[in-house]
């Protein structure tokens, strides 16, 4: 289960108060049950076109709900890790704060990663590390980077509006 850190106090936000906590910013968070993966695939972060679609498989049910619910369009599936090339040069553009104009999910199905969120003046950015099960949709128009743990390597299922038009919007601070 996810947790949330605030920069600004050091506080931690824990996993039974990280849906409430995430809903004052209309960041939706949900968790799905991984232990639906076949073995092969539980904790696997280096898997093939062929695996990524059998992840797709034994998820569709629940990316068809979100999709329904959200007006999703597409999905894919991401795998990070040691095995990617040019994992640095992709990782340095992931930790740029950013926008988007549409939402930008992730269902985490291995591995982990942190998506680093804008909130309000006070609270200030906080961190949302998110472990295999959880699902996050950052809001259109959220300043927002995603960033990966020690480990660096993650497998997310990805959803969509329209993937063609989905750019990372540089963001700059107000002064």
């Amino acid at each position: 289960m996810a947790i949330i850190k605030i920069r600004n106090t050091n506080e931690v936000v824990s996993e039974e108060n990280v849906g409430s906590f995430l809903a004052q910013y209309d960041v939706l968070y949900e968790h799905w049950d991984v232990a639906k993966l076949p073995e092969h695939l539980q904790g696997n972060c280096k898997i093939n076109d062929d695996e990524k679609q059998e992840v797709l498989n034994v998820f569709d049910e629940e990316i068809r709900s979100l999709a329904e619910r959200r007006g999703y369009q597409n999905w894919d599936v991401v795998a990070l890790s040691d095995a990617t090339p040019n994992l640095e040069e992709l990782l340095k553009k992931f930790e740029q704060v950013h926008t988007h104009t549409e939402d930008e999910v992730r269902a985490i199905v291995a591995g982990h990663g942190t998506f680093v969120i804008k909130g309000t003046e006070e609270v200030g950015y906080f961190d949302v590390e998110l472990e295999p099960g959880d699902v996050i949709s950052v809001p259109e128009g959220y300043p927002h980077f995603f960033t990966l743990l020690d480990d660096r390597q993650v497998v997310a299922v990805r959803l969509f509006i329209d993937s063609t038009g989905w750019v990372a919007h540089p963001y700059q601070e107000a002064n």
